[in-house]
């Protein structure tokens, strides 16, 4: 049977499946089961009734409360996404934030530190790649076309981060001159064959150890004496030094300047940027359940509903602007109460913008430290304790 255009008195009750709001967001939940006809009677009683008809039926006021739930939901979530960005993105997008406090981390931070980390050797996500490049005796200049030609990094632009000599090892150096051994100059007897020794050398007996700082005696002076190969770049020519004075191999560790411009390469090699926070629009925010609304948000969907429930009795009234009677006609108020309605939602949605903000992060440390300097410049005031022995 059809329902009353008029509003009969009281609402009926809703079920999980009884289709009495629009998208059904709240019908599971038992506070919005047992306060929605409480709500709408309320409604009716403040447009007017009993005194009045309300030209609206429950269902209408039921879609009006849902309304106002998901619209306080949205408010909120849209203040905790914008309060709380900085620290959400990189998150995982499965992770539901409704209704969860977002601790301070520092993810963007160490994510915008890694690039410096990665002009300096030292981390980063671009793909550092190494390879051998053969060097001539007394060639000082090569050539990095051809160097990209030689690692299959066809077309690539490339940029050198390091070159890097392996010496001889020092155990081929034993009897090294500048090691200051003090077992004279021959270098290795002729690799330890002892050629061209006469009688008059003596052999002596040492332990181990003694070979051993022998050893590092070596390597430290060729890192205090003796220049490593470093390295300049100009016109895309690497210009080695010092001059190599005999032929053979040097490494260079590179990136492709694709890869290290690219601004959407991902964080870890394997990962994907599609199951992180990326922006305003991937956070995970739900509508919020209305029994963990508390009763100060209660309050403000309830006003909410009300404006909205004016604003469809003003539409519903506007599609006749004047009734005829007998020697006259009656204006209806539907242009008036559509006024009234939108400057009511306007009222409730700044007002909320503004206790939302008022509770931000950056509000709230701003009210601490007032609060702190109060604290600071009352104790100053406080008189330090006599002593009586």
């Amino acid at each position: 049977m059809a329902q009353e255009a008029i509003w009969p008195g009281s609402g009926s009750a809703i079920h999980e499946d009884s289709g009495s709001t629009p998208f059904g967001l709240y019908d599971t939940d038992s506070e919005f089961q047992s306060e929605a006809p409480q709500v709408a009677k309320w409604c009716a009683q403040r447009l007017g009734y009993p005194i009045m008809d309300v030209e609206l039926q429950d269902t209408q006021f039921y879609a009006c409360l849902e309304e106002s739930i998901s619209e306080y939901g949205a408010q909120v979530n849209q203040f905790n996404i914008r309060d709380n960005l900085f620290h959400l993105k990189g998150q995982s997008t499965s992770s539901n934030f409704t209704h969860k406090r977002v601790k301070p981390t520092l993810s963007e931070n160490i994510f915008i530190s890694e690039e410096y980390g990665q002009e300096a050797l030292v981390g980063g996500s671009v793909d550092v790649k190494r390879t051998a490049v053969s060097i001539n005796s007394g060639s000082q200049v090569y050539d990095l076309n051809a160097l990209v030609g030689e690692v299959s990094e066809s077309g690539a632009s490339i940029e050198v981060k390091q070159v890097h000599y392996e010496a001889r090892p020092a155990v081929t150096r034993y009897f090294d001159p500048y090691a200051s051994t003090g077992f004279g100059t021959y270098n290795m007897l002729d690799g330890f064959g002892f050629g061209s020794y006469s009688p008059a050398i003596t052999f002596v007996l040492q332990p181990m150890y003694a070979d051993l700082l022998r050893i590092q005696a070596i390597e430290f002076n060729d890192q205090i004496r003796k220049s490593a190969y470093s390295f300049e770049i100009r016109n895309n020519q690497m210009r080695i030094f010092p001059i190599p004075t005999q032929s053979g191999s040097v490494w260079i560790e590179y990136v492709t300047t694709e890869d290290r411009d690219n601004p959407l390469r991902t964080r870890y090699s394997g990962s994907s940027d599609d199951t992180i926070v990326s922006d305003y629009s991937n956070v995970n925010y739900d509508f919020m359940k209305y029994s963990n609304i508390n009763d100060v948000g209660k309050q403000w969907i309830r006003k909410y509903t009300l404006a909205l429930a004016k604003e469809l009795l003003g539409i519903v009234r506007s599609k006749y602007g004047n009734i005829p009677i007998p020697n006259a006609e009656v204006s209806m108020d539907g242009d008036t109460l559509r006024a009234e309605a939108t400057a009511e939602k306007e009222q409730l949605i700044e007002q909320l913008r503004e206790n939302l903000e008022q509770t931000s992060r950056k509000a709230l440390m701003e009210a601490q430290k007032d609060e702190s300097d109060f604290q600071q410049e009352t104790l100053k005031k406080v008189p330090y304790p006599i002593y009586i022995g």
